[in-house]
């Protein structure tokens, strides 16, 4: 089979930030590195579950929701891809500073009940809080 290209960058030396991945057929998609790969330090799976939530539900409902394809976390607990169209690299970074800010406003969890979640009982608000504002400082630093 073939290396798929998120596996074919050396992880050792990705960076925290904002990176565009590829794009592929219009759609770019970007990594929101928020921990450096392989240095022991990962999201929680519950902060990893709940900024999917709130980040999706912000992006979602941004001025630039028609150009939001996709936003979800890795695997790896590192980060997230958000695929998008139509947008270079800082409108995607002052749209995900915006998300992150009204994310940061929210009190609850969106769609994190039991019939709108298929794990409703992992969320931790306040580490996808903490997470969140460290990766917003990554943003303000990052050029």
């Amino acid at each position: 089979m073939d290396r798929i290209p998120s596996f074919s960058k050396n992880h050792d030396t990705l960076t925290q930030g904002l990176h565009e991945s590829m794009q592929m057929q219009g759609v770019t998609t970007w990594d929101l590195r928020f921990k450096r790969p392989n240095a022991g330090d990962y999201i929680t799976p519950a902060a990893l579950h709940t900024i999917e939530h709130l980040l999706a539900t912000t992006l979602r409902n941004s001025d630039e929701k028609e150009d939001v394809i996709y936003f979800g976390p890795m695997g790896c607990r590192t980060g997230f891809y958000l695929l998008t169209v139509n947008l270079d690299r800082q409108q995607v970074k002052a749209l995900v500073k915006d998300s992150i800010d009204a994310a940061l406003e929210l009190r609850e969890v969106p769609g994190s009940k039991r019939e709108e979640c298929g794990n409703y009982l992992e969320h931790d608000l306040a580490g996808a809080i903490e997470e969140l504002k460290a990766y917003s400082g990554i943003l303000d630093r990052d050029k």
